[in-house]
């Protein structure tokens, strides 16, 4: 397993913040030998302090590992030749200017794949390329936009936006998903092409059952607080001491839990009968599971219900998740040259997911690249 998936890949990384790194990153990792190319102020998130480490933003270094950095500054000439000639030596170049933002520079889609016709091109937008184009494409606007704040937080309190940028990262993958299509396509025929992907396409594809609910059913979701609309006991519930995950997903799984509930009376009762039963008489429901959590701590239950097969579990802090995921072997941190960093989800039999190089300083490696970007022809 000395091999990434995607060894012998250069990817041309014209991306900034976070969707773009994110997916670049994901594909450095299985292999792809990622050239960043910064402005001379590098990328914003640099600078998007507090949390750091030794005076560098956590954020940016999160997603920005297994690259190489060059500052290339387009209003210079010689500069701008150099990030051309990489354009027309790379198999993936991804950026997420505003559209047609780089048509000034001759690093578009169109110029630059008349030099290089077996180029992948992702371009990551906020709103797409046609009437969205000059709108700001930022996470939180398309939280907004797309109707998640909507449905997320109390049913009678504000709307609020998701603990993480949600959207930039699913865009990412979308994105990561683009490109390896888009190779396969050029392991077929040869040719390259151009691949796009923007904030609210991905967060509509995202919200799944609810966007589906309204194209498909006419119907517009509404904040539920932790409730599903179509699950349950699918939320948290109170223990003795503090609030439990309890999840029954079907039938089989909520029989099991009015057993270890004491509660095997309920399953006779037609209410309670079916998950559509159960759903639409959630307010009878609930307060009789809760009077039987609400005896023994949670940690007691967690034990006895996991044992049972029922899903449930903790609320944790992010250290507790972490934490978690070790106790189960999972791996989750990985050291990167005495830099801890959250692992790749991906593991292959196979081929293996690098984890070599720490995010890099600002043009780090800029004067090796721009002598091998001198010395190579296209």
């Amino acid at each position: 397993m000395d091999r990434g998936a995607l060894d012998g890949l250069l990817i041309a990384d014209f991306s900034r913040i976070l969707a773009g790194p994110y997916a670049t990153m994901l594909l450095a990792d299985l292999g792809a030998e990622v050239i960043k190319v910064e402005s001379p102020g590098g990328d914003d998130t640099r600078t998007w302090v507090p949390p750091e480490r030794d005076g560098v933003s956590t954020y940016y270094l999160g997603i920005n590992r297994n690259k190489r950095s060059i500052a290339l500054d387009f209003a210079d000439p010689d500069d701008l030749r150099l990030a051309r000639r990489l354009a027309a030596r790379a198999d993936i170049m991804i950026e997420n200017f505003k559209p047609g933002g780089l048509r000034r520079f001759g690093l578009d889609y169109k110029t630059v794949s008349q030099d290089n016709p077996r180029l992948i091109y992702a371009s990551i937008s906020g709103f797409g390329s046609g009437a969205g184009a000059s709108l700001p494409g930022y996470d939180l606007l398309v939280q907004a936009a797309s109707g998640l704040m909507s449905l997320t937080g109390d049913a009678d309190g504000p709307p609020y936006r998701a603990g993480i940028s949600v959207f930039d990262v699913m865009t990412g993958m979308h994105a990561a998903i683009g490109i390896l299509a888009a190779l396969n396509h050029r392991h077929e025929t040869g040719a390259g092409q151009h691949v796009e992907v923007n904030l609210l396409s991905s967060a509509l594809s995202a919200l799944v059952n609810h966007t589906s609910a309204y194209v498909s059913g006419g119907v517009v979701p509404h904040r539920m607080g932790n409730a599903h609309p179509s699950l349950f006991p699918y939320e948290p519930l109170p223990t003795a001491d503090k609030d439990l995950i309890v999840i029954a997903g079907n039938d089989g799984q909520f029989r099991k839990l009015c057993h270890e509930l004491g509660l095997a009376h309920l399953l006779s009762d037609e209410r309670f009968s079916s998950n559509e039963a159960r759903t639409r008489n959630r307010e009878v429901l609930r307060p009789l599971l809760v009077e039987r959590l609400r005896q023994r701590p949670a940690d007691e239950w967690f034990k006895q219900l996991s044992a049972a097969g029922i899903p449930c579990g903790p609320i944790n802090h992010v250290d507790g998740g972490v934490a978690l995921a070790e106790e189960l072997g999972l791996r989750p941190v990985v050291d990167v040259q005495d830099l801890p960093m959250i692992r790749n989800p991906i593991t292959f039999s196979a081929t293996r997911t690098r984890h070599d190089l720490p995010p890099p300083a600002l043009d780090e490696h800029g004067a090796e690249l721009r002598a091998w970007l001198e010395e190579s022809t296209p």
